[in-house]
């Protein structure tokens, strides 16, 4: 069964209609649309990035038969040449902020990483995605200072708040995994503009009939 995460990207997209469901996990309770596939909006109740509660997320998801699952995030470009309206498909991601797991009593060593076979399959469904780099994620709920943008700069390629912690419990629950990629703005320091989070909710709206259209044609090519 295909899986979908999405949040500011999707804001502004219509979503399908399926049935919407709360699931009940061993980390709470989750809300998600569900039919032949399953949608969940990662940002509910507006909750911001360092609150999400992803094991509730991504166990809700496994418990209603995910077995693949995309995970589309927006994020902001540390590199000058991937300029916002970029859309990225990332082949690894690495994370400054603690990755939450599903082995907290247990020792278990689970090796991390998008599928590659998912990867090149959306790779096929949007050609003209950029292909490759690093999505590095950050604990937010700030945005990075200059510094540290720099110093990202150096391992990464794109910068966000969810994926890396999404990606890894979606490996320790044997999901196939990727990441589609909207890049909205340019991190701090890389650009004259001081970066808002209302610049990025228009950035989501300006470019909401894109982002349905990617929406539809992954799913229709994963489904």
């Amino acid at each position: 069964m295909l899986g979908i995460i999405g949040g500011t990207s999707l804001l502004y997209a219509q979503i399908p209609p399926l049935e919407e469901r709360v699931v009940h996990t061993p980390f709470g309770n989750c809300e998600v649309r569900t039919g032949d596939i399953a949608i969940l909006l990662r940002h509910q109740r507006s909750l911001p990035p360092h609150r999400i509660n992803y094991r509730a997320h991504l166990a809700a998801l496994a418990l209603l038969g995910v077995d693949r699952l995309v995970l589309i995030g927006s994020s902001g470009s540390l590199k000058k040449e991937i300029q916002p309206g970029t859309l990225m498909i990332p082949t690894d991601y690495f994370s400054f902020a603690p990755v939450p797991s599903i082995h907290d009593h247990a020792i278990c060593h689970v090796t991390p990483g998008f599928s590659p076979r998912l990867l090149e399959s959306l790779r096929a469904i949007v050609p003209g995605a950029r292909f490759g780099g690093t999505y590095v994620q950050t604990p937010g709920p700030r945005i990075e200072t200059m510094a540290e943008v720099r110093a990202l700069a150096s391992v990464g390629d794109i910068v966000g708040m969810t994926v890396a912690s999404e990606a890894t419990l979606a490996t320790e629950l044997g999901m196939e995994v990727a990441a589609f990629c909207t890049v909205d703005n340019y991190a701090n320091g890389l650009s004259d503009e001081t970066f808002t989070y209302e610049g990025l909710l228009e950035s989501s709206a300006s470019f909401a009939k894109r982002n349905e259209e990617i929406l539809s044609r992954i799913i229709r090519g994963l489904s």
